[in-house]
């Protein structure tokens, strides 16, 4: 509710910050960016364009500073974001490693607020405003745009999953991460350097409380979830375990609440329609827990793991209105 309130300002407010301007010896004037955007892209061909492409959809000259940071990237990742000229700064490294990448982002970024976005993700000019609007007001320290699933290439099963998991009480206050997070320059100095972990989004969201965070509701983003039961229960394992990996290090940070889990099961009870897809959602939850606490206790090597189906998609699209 609070957010809404900031939807008539939203646009005054992220263009108020670009009528600064800057001099250097290379660019006399030079226009200060509203925001940062770093994203890290880890062999992203197939999805990196998309993601650009509606980022920069509307965006005034110079509001966004946009870096891509390809890590250990073996196709075309790097050659596409420099497609899109001076709009995006292109890093490279070596090392596969999303840690890395944001680290590397975040020293050559230059606005705040600062967003963090996955490269599989749509996110609109509009929901960068609105988010952003929200950090400036000083209030808050952390926000993320509202999520939306596209399910339409994705089996039953899949759908039922989310049917059940978008009625969690994570959901009620502050969610940050499904791909999209951001921080303002307060927020950030909390944060600092990110550790070396897999859950960066819930790390990040463990930092600030419910009073200090913030889910904008005149902003959304979109995730196209996986579209079997293998790839889902593949992304999901990698999520809860990182998520036990959170609680073996940093015990400190805050953890969702124990009544919240009694909260959600009234929630399934009180919607018989929920039923069906509810043992989907639980055997889920099982199976990923048995797998992250096994790669856990081998002390695996974190790779990049990510659904390759829903990039298989967005190819398959964009070939089609291509051709």
């Amino acid at each position: 509710m609070f957010a809404s309130n900031f939807k008539s300002a939203s646009q005054s407010d992220s263009i108020a910050p670009m009528l600064n301007r800057e001099s250097s010896p290379d660019h006399p004037i030079a226009v200060v960016p509203a925001m940062s955007i770093v994203i890290p892209a880890h062999n992203e061909e197939a999805v990196l364009s998309r993601c650009l492409r509606d980022l920069l959809n509307g965006a005034l000259p110079g509001e966004l500073d946009i870096v891509v940071v390809c890590n250990g990237c073996t196709d075309r990742t790097a050659d596409i974001a420099r497609s899109f000229g001076s709009s995006v700064r292109v890093l490279e490294t070596a090392i596969p490693s999303k840690i890395v990448a944001l680290n590397l982002g975040d020293c050559v970024a230059r606005a705040f607020p600062r967003f963090y976005v996955d490269a599989d993700v749509v996110l609109t000019i509009e929901s960068l405003r609105s988010t952003a609007a929200v950090l400036r007001f000083g209030q808050y320290l952390a926000a993320a745009p509202e999520v939306e699933w596209n399910l339409n290439h994705s089996n039953w099963f899949v759908k039922a999953f989310y049917s059940v998991w978008q009625w969690q009480p994570y959901f009620d206050s502050g969610r940050l991460g499904a791909g999209v997070y951001a921080l303002s320059e307060a927020g950030h100095d909390r944060l600092g350097e990110f550790p070396q972990i897999t859950a960066d989004d819930e790390y990040v969201r463990r930092l600030f409380s419910n009073a200090e965070r913030i889910t904008v509701t005149n902003g959304t983003f979109q995730v196209t979830p996986p579209r079997t039961l293998r790839d889902l229960i593949k992304i999901k394992t990698r999520s809860r375990r990182g998520n036990m990996e959170l609680v073996e290090r940093f015990p400190h940070l805050s953890r969702p609440a124990r009544e919240s889990r009694w909260k959600f099961l009234g929630r399934i009870a009180s919607r018989p329609s929920l039923w069906l897809a509810s043992l989907i959602y639980f055997l889920v939850v099982i199976q990923t827990t048995i797998r992250a606490r096994r790669t856990l206790k081998r002390g695996a090597a974190v790779e990049w793991e990510r659904d390759l189906s829903s990039r298989l998609n967005v190819s398959t699209a964009t070939k089609e209105r291509v051709c």
